[in-house]
Order: structure tokens, then C-alpha cells, then sequence
């Protein structure tokens, strides 16, 4: 294992998302065919539910990890950091057993808050079998993240990226084959299978976590992991390890709890309100399994990207921060940004041109669903910012400004999603698209907060990256405009799976040379990424 640069290591961790990413979403062509659209719902009940107790459980403690070990073994106090690893292990183990614990139990109660007395869907003892299995993940999914977040903190990003993709991959395996064998060869119901699916995460983490437990051990000497105390490191009694990793973990912890309920605002008002207006049930649940589950596999496509940027820019920022060194945090900042946009607005937008294509390649074609996806992706570019600049505020020992702008988008999203239906229906566009414009608008307004705060704070001059984000703005409309013309010329393909597959083919060559020449030709790739990475990353390709 070796320490990673910042650009370096988002640059590993960006990959081993997308390819974790890339198999969450592949497998889902198989296993909507198994399961069918009311497996596919009960599917997104339970992962959504989970996902609020996953994060809960497993990632404050670890980003507080990555950000205790990174101070740490900037200052070189090794005995401190592997001290602290142990307090968290102990600390998120505890956390896993209470989270399984109480989504086991209370699983009838949360299945009822979901559907309430609806009718016509799945059941609330469908819902509540599916939540119990998906918790035991609950039990290995925290010692996992803890550990990654203690490798990152050495600011290591491989051998965490090959955690997630081993981890996402046997995941996987045991969701189609499981839900196969269950279903077509045991014929066992729809919800015995969905079970089996879920049981994959438990299966994925324990994987992993036996994987990334095995590198640490092999490498306890480049980790230091049996480094004498210094002088200095004794006052860092236990007690004030504790202390310390609370006091970092609690920031983080909140986050990810509002961020993971960000989705159970549309749990529990999508189909109520849906329903309410006048619409359908089933037409109801299939538009929260879209915004929850099945169009946010195919965000996360693009999200990834942000992921692997917070998780380099955390341990890269607390080292510059530590120093004191505030012009370094300034260019990480501003190298975020430029990274964001270079990035994730060609993926979004040309996710959003083929959005039929795509649609219809993973779920089969539905006019309906291919709509409400084609406004739904283009969330992602403000997604993106939002995400890394409230993870960048809290890294940088701001926690109320990182909390209270989350804490305020959550409230905002929860008081207009219902009146934002009405309002939709009112104006005649259907209910449906006021889930997502109320994301939409309530994210945007917090990133505008947080960039203004970030340069209070930190005066950090956004000037130096106007010209490159003009250049790439400019970049994106001509290559769009180019992709629209030409389908204009040859027409549109039939929709099918073979010529979706074929359309994306097809226009995603001709973006990416349209945007990586117009790009080479303006010098951008060493504007966004710095000479030194793009040399260094032709060198090996050459190799």
C-alpha cells in the first residue's frame, strides 16, 4: 500500500465506485426480470429504510476515522491513531448491534408508515420480512466502513477501493442467483426472493471486511502500526481519544442520517400524496421506486464521482488545514469544483439525452418512467455539489454550518414535497415532478450558502476557476447541441433493448471525441486536473 495525492486518490476512489456502481446497476436487468415491478418495489422499500440505519451506524465514525488518523499521522503520532482505531471499532460495533436491534423489532411499525392501510401493493408483512432480513447487514456493514475510513485516513485509497468493488460484487452474485434459484427453481414466493436479495449486503460486507482486515495486518509497517509513543502523544490519554472521536463523529453522523432521510420524505409522501390527488396506487409506487431506488442506481452513475472526491478531499484538506497551510485548502476547493464540473455535467447531460436509451437498456421501456427519469437526472449536477461542499465544511471543523444547511434543505424538502404536487397539478404538469424540483430548488439554495460561507471563512478566491468552469460550460452546449443535430439528421432508434444499446454506443463515441478534443484543444485537462497528474497518467497508459 501506498499514500495517494489528492487528485491520485480521487481519482482510485472514483474508479472503484463507478465499477461498484456499474454492478449495482447491471445487475439490475436480470433481477427486474426475475423479481417483476412489485418485487422491484418491495426492494426499494427495504433498501431505503436501510440505508437510513446503514448510515446511522456506519459512517460517522469512520469519516471521523479517516479525519483523527489523517491529524494524527500528520503530527506522527502513531500510537494515538492506532489507539483511536480501536476506540472506533469498539464505539461503531456497539452502534451496528443497537441499529439491527431496533429495525428488527420495529419493523412492523415502519413497514405501516410506509403504506399505512393502502391496499392493492405489497403488504405491510411483505415489507416487514424484507426490513429483518436487510438488517443483520447492520452487524458487519459498521466494522467494515471503520476500517476503510482508518486505511483512507493514511490517505491509502486502493486497497479501500478494491474493499467496495469485491463487496458490491458478491453483493450481487447473491442477489441475481439467489433470487433466481429462489423464484424459478424452488418456486418460492416473490417475497421469499426479494429476501434472499437483500441477505446479499450481509454476505458483501463480511467479504470485504475479511479482505481489508487481511491488508492491515500484512502491512503493519508502513501503516506504523507498532511505533513507539512520542513525548508528547501521553496526554492523548483514552479518555480524550474518546472524547475526541465523539466529538468528530457526531457532525458526521447527523449528515449522513439527514442525508440518507432526505429519501424517506418521499417514502412517506409520495404515494400518500400521489394517492391523494387522485392518482393511482400502482402508478404511485412505481413513482417513489424511481426516485428512490431505480433512477438513483442510474444517478449514482455521476454521484460517483463526487463520492471519490469527498473521500480523497477529507484526509487531503484535514492535512492542509492541520498545517495551517489556508492557500492549499483554497486550490482543493477550487480543484473540486472544476473536477465536478469537467465530470459530472457531460455525464449528466448526455445521461439525459440517451435517458430513453438508458432507461430502456436496465428496465425495459416505459413512457412514463423514461419521462419522469429524463427530469430526474439532471438533479445530479446539483447533488454533486451539495454533497462534497457540506462534507468539505464539516472536514474543516465547521460542523454547525455543514448541519445547519443540511438540517435546513431536509426541513425545506419536507415542508414543500406535498404542496409542490398540488402546485405542479395546479399549473398542469403532472404532481410527480414536484418531488424532484423541490430537491432541486432546496439543494441549490444550500450550495450557494455553503460556496458563500466557504469564502468568508477561508477567502477562498473562486476567480481562478471561472474561466476554466465557463470553458467547460461552453464545451458541454456545443457538444450537446452537435449530438442534437446528428439525431436530428438519422432519426430516432426504435425502442428496444439491442438499439439503445446501439444509440449509446453511437452517440456516446461521438460526445466523448467532441468533448475531449474541444477540451484538449482549450487545455482544460491540465487547467482541471494539473500538468503534473495528466503527465504522470499518460506516462502509465503509455507503459
Amino acid at each position: 500500500m501506498k499514500k495517494n495525492s489528492f487528485v491520485e486518490g480521487a481519482f482510485i476512489s472514483t474508479i472503484g465506485i463507478v465499477l461498484c456502481k456499474i454492478l449495482g446497476i447491471i445487475y439490475v436487468i436480470p433481477f427486474r426480470a426475475i423479481i417483476g415491478t412489485k418485487g422491484a418495489i418491495l426492494y426499494s422499500y427495504a433498501y431505503t429504510i436501510y440505508s437510513v440505519f446503514a448510515s446511522l451506524s456506519s459512517t460517522g465514525i469512520p469519516s471521523a476515522m479517516a479525519k483523527t488518523v489523517s491529524e494524527y499521522n500528520t503530527l506522527g503520532y502513531y500510537d494515538a491513531q492506532e489507539r483511536a482505531y480501536k476506540i472506533g471499532k469498539q464505539i461503531i460495533v456497539l452502534l451496528g448491534l443497537i441499529s439491527f436491534i431496533i429495525l428488527f423489532i420495529f419493523a412492523p411499525q415502519i413497514s405501516y408508515l410506509i403504506i399505512g392501510d393502502i391496499e392493492g401493493g405489497n403488504t405491510i408483512s411483505d415489507i416487514t420480512f424484507v426490513i429483518r432480513v436487510i438488517s443483520t447487514a447492520l452487524l458487519f456493514i459498521p466494522i467494515l466502513s471503520i476500517s476503510k475510513g482508518y486505511v483512507q485516513g493514511h490517505r491509502m485509497m486502493t486497497v479501500p477501493a478494491i474493499a467496495n468493488v469485491i463487496e458490491q460484487l458478491i453483493r450481487v452474485i447473491v442477489i441475481v442467483f439467489g433470487s433466481f434459484l429462489t423464484l424459478k427453481v424452488f418456486n418460492l414466493s416473490i417475497t421469499t426472493a426479494v429476501g434472499v436479495a437483500t441477505f446479499g449486503a450481509t454476505v458483501g460486507a463480511f467479504v470485504a471486511y475479511i479482505y481489508i482486515i487481511n491488508k492491515i495486518n500484512k502491512n503493519k509497517e508502513i501503516l506504523k502500526r507498532n511505533e513507539k509513543p512520542k513525548i508528547e502523544e501521553k496526554k492523548l490519554t483514552n479518555k480524550v481519544l474518546f472524547k475526541r472521536i465523539v466529538k468528530y463523529s457526531l457532525p458526521f453522523i447527523l449528515i449522513e442520517l439527514i442525508r440518507s432521510i432526505y429519501n424517506t420524505v418521499d417514502v412517506f409522501t409520495v404515494v400518500r400524496g400521489l394517492v391523494g390527488l387522485g392518482y393511482d396506487v400502482y402508478l404511485a409506487e412505481n413513482i417513489l421506486s424511481i426516485v428512490t431506488t431505480w433512477g438513483s442506481k442510474l444517478n449514482m452513475i455521476i454521484l460517483s464521482v463526487t463520492f471519490g472526491l469527498t473521500i480523497s478531499i477529507i484526509p487531503n484538506i484535514v492535512r492542509s488545514a492541520t498545517l495551517k497551510d489556508y492557500k492549499d485548502v483554497s486550490n482543493k476547493i477550487n480543484q473540486t469544483l472544476k473536477i465536478i464540473f469537467f465530470v459530472s455535467l457531460p455525464m449528466t447531460l448526455g445521461i439525459w439525452f440517451l435517458s430513453s436509451s438508458v432507461w430502456t437498456i436496465f428496465y425495459g421501456y416505459d413512457a412514463l418512467s423514461v419521462n419522469v427519469f429524463s427530469f430526474f437526472i439532471l438533479q445530479t449536477i446539483i447533488n454533486s455539489f451539495f454533497y462534497v461542499l457540506v462534507d468539505t465544511t464539516n472536514a474543516l471543523n465547521n460542523p454547525k454550518i455543514a448541519l445547519s444547511t443540511l438540517l435546513g434543505s431536509f426541513i425545506l424538502k419536507a415542508i414543500l414535497n406535498i404542496p409542490m404536487m398540488h402546485f405542479m397539478k395546479f399549473i398542469g404538469i403532472e404532481a410527480y415532478y414536484g418531488i424532484i424540483a423541490t430537491t432541486m430548488l432546496v439543494q441549490f439554495l444550500s450550495v450557494i450558502y455553503l460556496l458563500y460561507k466557504l469564502k468568508k471563512l477561508y477567502n477562498i478566491n473562486y476567480k481562478i476557476s471561472l474561466v476554466p468552469i465557463i470553458k467547460i460550460i461552453l464545451i458541454n452546449g456545443i457538444m450537446i447541441l452537435s449530438l442534437m443535430i446528428i439525431r436530428l439528421l438519422i432519426g430516432s432508434f426504435p425502442t428496444t433493448r439491442l438499439y439503445s444499446l446501439l444509440e449509446i454506443i453511437i452517440y456516446s463515441i461521438i460526445g466523448v471525441i467532441i468533448y475531449g478534443l474541444l477540451s484538449f484543444k482549450n487545455n482544460l485537462f491540465n487547467e482541471v486536473f494539473t500538468e503534473q497528474f495528466v503527465n504522470r497518467f499518460t506516462k502509465k497508459f503509455r507503459r
